[in-house]
């Protein structure tokens, strides 16, 4: 499509910007500030993970005795005992 008379358009594009109210200057608008809060749940819950993440995944003390009454042939642990401890574990990760 060919368009001759630019006149015409400049004409028309005038008029619309007569038309059109310009703002002068935008109005503030007052925003409100965005705010979080925790609650006490929560940073019992954050209190709680902290502790969990110092706590060694080895207790060295427990582990260093058991070593000891190894090496002294003094461990001699039940199969009632061993059995209990088996399946407290199992027990603990189904919940």
């Amino acid at each position: 499509m060919k368009i001759s008379n630019q006149m015409n358009i400049q004409n028309v594009l005038k008029s619309y910007n007569k038309q059109v109210k310009k703002t002068e200057s935008a109005d503030k608008v007052a925003f409100a500030n965005d705010k979080v809060e925790i609650s006490s749940a929560a940073r019992d819950i954050q209190v709680a993970r902290k502790a969990l993440e110092e706590v060694p995944d080895i207790r060295t003390d427990k582990l260093d005795e058991i070593k000891t009454l190894m090496a002294s042939g003094n461990y001699k642990p039940s199969a009632e005992d061993i059995v209990e401890k088996l399946l407290s574990g199992v027990e603990s990760k189904n919940i």
